[in-house]
């Protein structure tokens, strides 16, 4: 009996901690002018439970490992089982020895239209595309995965990436704007078909080397984290010479620029004349938040 128990605390312990999101996820109807009406919250209580309760990955994360994010639903418009709408989509992780979050993904996806029907399930088929409602959240959960990894971890995201451009693949047959090269520049397709093109390998190789060499040392030796902050930030010259500000380096720079110009306005001095230089050629769009910097 006592093994029995063990046994059944221990599987109990593997399914309560499985779950790898933290996620907020927020239905605003305003702009309808029916926000009270309970469909927009049966809404929002069903994708809540979606996200934060799917297992996503084959992976056991504890609880303090959760990945804390939201999902922000704009509707606009909704007749009958069909809305439009927006979504904004965040995510970040922990700094090594601090308690400072670190922004990570920032996407506003503006092509978001789906069908819904009061209390349908919301199944998620990782090979079969079963609505664009949960083809766009699962996307999004798979690059918040994805994200989150290769900034532990060099490559560490390749199966989520690989699992958004299935998703991404296997969703053009629903004919939801979002999923194809015509539907624009700032579409999911464009975004992960850039995140997976080697044109824009640097990327992901920022991304990496921003948090575990930069961020992660700054507890112990601020100065060094910074230098390499710096470091990792020049490496968007490279991919910028391919292809000027590009909606992949914009992504990267919405989410990053309010921190980095707070990271080299404060602590100790380093050279940065160059990176100020890099910052306004790659990203002139916050030329105003790389004033602040001082040196």
């Amino acid at each position: 009996m006592r093994n029995i128990l063990i046994l059944l605390t221990f599987f109990l312990a593997i399914t309560g901690f499985s779950q790898e999101l933290n996620c907020n996820v927020v239905v605003n109807a305003q702009f309808t002018g029916n926000e009270n009406f309970p469909i927009f919250k049966t809404l929002e209580k069903q994708l809540t439970e979606f996200v934060n309760n799917t297992k996503w990955t084959n992976k056991a994360f504890l609880p303090q490992e959760r990945i804390d994010c939201s999902m922000v639903i704009n509707v606009t418009n909704y007749s009958g089982e069909t809305f439009q709408a927006s979504l904004q989509v965040q995510s970040s992780r922990p700094v090594y020895g601090s308690s400072y979050d670190t922004p990570v993904y920032n996407f506003n996806d503006k092509d978001f239209t789906f069908r819904y029907l009061e209390y349908q399930n919301l199944i998620f088929n990782p090979t079969q595309f079963q609505s664009n409602l949960v083809s766009v959240i699962a996307f999004h959960v798979y690059m918040v995965l994805a994200l989150d990894a290769d900034s532990f971890s060099a490559n560490g995201g390749d199966p989520y990436f690989k699992q958004a451009q299935t998703i991404t693949n296997f969703s053009q047959q629903g004919n939801f704007r979002g999923w194809k090269l015509e539907d624009g520049l700032q579409s999911r397709f464009m975004l992960i078909d850039n995140i997976m093109s080697p044109t824009f390998k640097e990327y992901r190789q920022v991304i990496n080397a921003y948090h575990r060499q930069g961020l992660d040392v700054m507890s112990e030796n601020t100065k060094d984290g910074k230098e390499k902050i710096a470091a990792a930030l020049k490496q968007f010259q490279v991919m910028n010479s391919r292809r000027p500000n590009s909606f992949l380096q914009r992504t990267f720079f919405d989410a990053k620029a309010d921190e980095i110009a707070q990271i080299f306005s404060d602590g100790p001095s380093v050279n940065i004349a160059s990176l100020k230089e890099v910052l306004n050629k790659v990203a002139p769009m916050h030329s105003s938040k790389w004033q602040r910097i001082k040196f």
